[in-house]
């Protein structure tokens, strides 16, 4: 049997907004604002799911890789723009730990706080910061399913040294949410586990 390769791209259009000189975001809101920008521009341009993720050193707001959802345009349901922007960043910075020895830290910026399969992969990634825009329930509000996360999600970052910063920019990222909702986007939920048709 002879299997696929498994090619994760961005799309076209995303790449071309950072050429030229490095772009660098000095404040968390800036560094926000690209993020629901792009979560925005996914909708647009892909008909695509409604978020979008991207890593930053820390300190200095470089930014080192962003991320959109993929899930519809790759039939994949594990390509959520977190999964994608750490991904790409690990890639980009030849390391599976984006906090490992001698490298600045790292956040992960999002325009909706993590769903659980993002929320677990966020303590591998090595970030030290997790900056959310809109919360858990403005996403469930208009249909997605964000699985079962803990209550206190965000005190078990924490304690695993990650801080987390929640309602940056709150409403602009909601209004993404509406957007797409309003222009009629599939909320691409699993079938929760129900039995297969004739069972």
């Amino acid at each position: 049997m002879e299997f696929p390769e498994l090619n994760v791209r961005l799309p076209e259009w995303l790449p071309k907004l950072f050429q030229g000189p490095e772009r660098v975001y000095p404040s968390i809101e800036e560094r926000m604002g690209l993020v629901i920008e792009l979560a925005r521009l996914n909708v647009e341009k892909e008909k695509a799911g409604p978020f979008a993720a991207a890593v930053f050193e820390m300190r200095t707001g470089k930014l080192v890789a962003p991320g959109v959802n993929l899930v519809l345009q790759l039939n994949c349901a594990i390509l959520h723009a977190e999964m994608v922007a750490i991904a790409m960043a690990q890639k980009i910075l030849g390391t599976y730990d984006l906090g490992g020895p001698a490298m600045p830290a790292h956040e992960i910026v999002i325009n909706t706080e993590p769903c659980a399969m993002c929320l677990g992969a966020i303590p591998w990634s090595g970030v030290r910061r997790l900056v959310c825009g809109a919360r858990d329930e403005d996403a469930r509000i208009i249909g997605f399913d964000e699985g079962n996360k803990p209550f206190d999600w965000a005190l078990s970052l924490k304690n695993r040294g990650i801080y987390v910063v929640q309602d940056m920019l709150r409403e602009e990222a909601i209004s993404v949410l509406e957007e797409y909702q309003s222009a009629g986007g599939i909320i691409y939920n699993s079938r929760r586990g129900s039995p297969p048709a004739g069972t």
